[in-house]
């Protein structure tokens, strides 16, 4: 079933509408991929903000969600990305500001409350500093935690690790000891011949070496050259071959069974064995008739 309105409304005119509501504030404004991406001025975010909830063409009411992103290639290497919902409009636009380790950022939760933890989250993960927020503590991480995990200079390994311990009965810190290094990998296919040896292949026979590859054959001599081959080579090589004579001990003499095993399956072969689907009836034996014995008076 399709929705009865449409999932976002169209980008025509929001960014001319930014342009006008936002003056010099506005640094950078990008359609792409269907999303309206405005990039601000840091110092002044909350007035920005102010301008794209109460414009006429805008009326970006609610703060849906504030992301951090890290360039450490960048000078500020940080940014802090807001995206605003229009109830009214049915529409999404990203604010994004830029910033560095040291430069804080002013917070929003004058406008909207629900941005105090959300910059908690940006801070605790980046480590960018939100001026203005009274409240600005870790949220995800624990109260101990050194650095700030979504850093691309974070070690994916961590500094400490936290375990049980049955001795003080409790959580304890400790340094963090890995069992096995992290591997390296190359993502090269073995399919497609990688340029190593794979583990558990240095146990298998090394390969043969490959044949010599045989010599070209020489091209044919023109017609009419030469033959580089002597009349005394060609009489020689006739004189030294010798005739081969036939192997043969006995002449053959005669096409019997014995010899050629004609009409047998093979020379071991018996007789022919009966048909077994043909059934033959068994013959009556043959009774002869007794004679009658004479009697005596008819001797004489």
């Amino acid at each position: 079933m399709r929705a009865p309105a449409p999932k976002y409304a169209a980008n025509d005119g929001v960014i001319a509408a930014a342009r006008a509501a936002l003056g010099d504030m506005l640094i950078e404004a990008t359609d792409l991929v269907g999303e309206i991406n405005l990039t601000v001025d840091r110092t002044r975010l909350p007035q920005a903000m102010i301008a794209l909830r109460d414009g006429a063409m805008l009326q970006y009411q609610a703060l849906m969600e504030i992301a951090g992103v890290d360039y450490p290639a960048r000078a500020e290497r940080f940014d802090v990305c807001y995206m605003l919902l229009s109830y009214t409009r049915n529409h999404r636009i990203r604010v994004r500001v830029t910033t560095d380790e040291v430069k804080p950022v002013p917070s929003v939760t004058s406008i909207w409350p629900v941005a105090g933890w959300l910059e908690r989250e940006v801070y605790d993960m980046y480590g960018v500093l939100f001026e203005g927020n009274s409240d600005l503590r870790r949220i995800l991480t624990d109260y101990g935690f050194r650095g700030h995990p979504q850093r691309k200079d974070f070690p994916l390994s961590g500094f400490v690790e936290l375990r049980y311990s049955e001795e003080a009965k409790r959580v304890v810190y400790e340094p963090v000891q890995l069992a096995q290094d992290f591997r390296n990998f190359d993502f090269m296919s073995p399919w497609e011949g990688a340029q190593y040896v794979l583990p558990g292949d240095e146990k298998a026979a090394p390969a043969p070496a490959a044949a010599p590859v045989p010599p070209p054959p020489a091209a044919p001599q023109a017609k009419g050259a030469p033959s580089p081959v002597t009349a005394d080579q060609v009489v020689k090589a006739d004189a030294s071959t010798k005739p081969v004579k036939a192997r043969v001990t006995k002449p053959k003499t005669s096409d019997g069974p014995a010899q050629t095993g004609a009409g047998k399956t093979s020379p071991k072969a018996g007789p022919k064995p009966a048909d077994p689907d043909v059934v033959k009836k068994p013959r009556k034996p043959v009774t002869k008739a007794a004679k009658p014995r004479a009697k005596k008076g008819d001797e004489a």
